[in-house]
């Protein structure tokens, strides 16, 4: 089992910025990856950013160059360094970890993107 603890989800104007924060604790042990979903009002979750134990990074094409995905090992904490915030990435932001054979979501931080 694998707890996850999202924090960072704010309202901030169109242009601004925002760090989000997920630390895991359990049996972290036999994590690969992790990496932040995001899902807006009517539509479908989608991919964000991920990162493996590797250091291979995957963004989706809509958040390069604004976005930056990083991990803590020594806090078990994976950040999402957000950027040049648009109103279209208001949605709520999910932590994942894939961990053995599946995987383990967080509760979701709200993001707000307005003026």
């Amino acid at each position: 089992q694998v707890q996850l603890v999202e924090s960072g989800g704010a309202l901030v104007q169109p242009g601004g910025s925002l760090r989000l924060s997920c630390a895991a604790s359990g049996s972290i042990v036999s994590i690969y990856a992790m990496g932040w979903y995001r899902q807006a009002p009517g539509k479908q979750r989608e991919l964000v950013a991920q990162i493996f134990n590797s250091g291979y990074t995957n963004y989706a094409d809509f958040v390069k160059g604004r976005f930056t995905i990083s991990r803590d090992n020594a806090k078990n904490t994976v950040l999402l360094q957000m950027n040049s915030l648009k109103p279209e990435d208001t949605a709520v932001y999910f932590c994942n970890v894939l961990w053995g054979t599946g995987s383990y979501w967080g509760q979701g931080t709200q993001v707000t993107v307005s003026s």
